[in-house]
């Protein structure tokens, strides 16, 4: 399997890092280190996450990591990350 990731996925971490900067410098890099790591365990086991309705015939999970909820579609041989939010966040896609 690859990963993949989105550029809208790109953009929620350079927000989310951003934010966090601007209290904590060392917390974004912590933060931002983890979700790009999170999704590695995927290309193994790509069903990890829980399945989103609405979204067929594409195959869209989450998972969390700490407070961030990470969005990915799984394909044949690709893991895409899709979107990245805190969880008290808007989350439209």
């Amino acid at each position: 399997m690859k990963l993949q990731w989105t550029s809208k996925a790109h953009d929620d971490l350079s927000r989310l890092h951003a934010f966090l900067a601007e209290g904590s410098p060392k917390a974004a890099a912590r933060a931002i280190r983890a979700l790009v790591a999170a999704p590695t365990r995927l290309l193994t086991h790509p069903r990890l996450g829980e399945a989103l309705d609405g979204f067929e015939p594409r195959e869209v999970r989450r998972i969390f990591v700490g407070r961030y909820e990470l969005r990915y579609e799984v394909a044949p041989r690709t893991v895409t990350v899709l979107r990245v939010w805190h969880a008290r966040e808007d989350r439209g896609l």
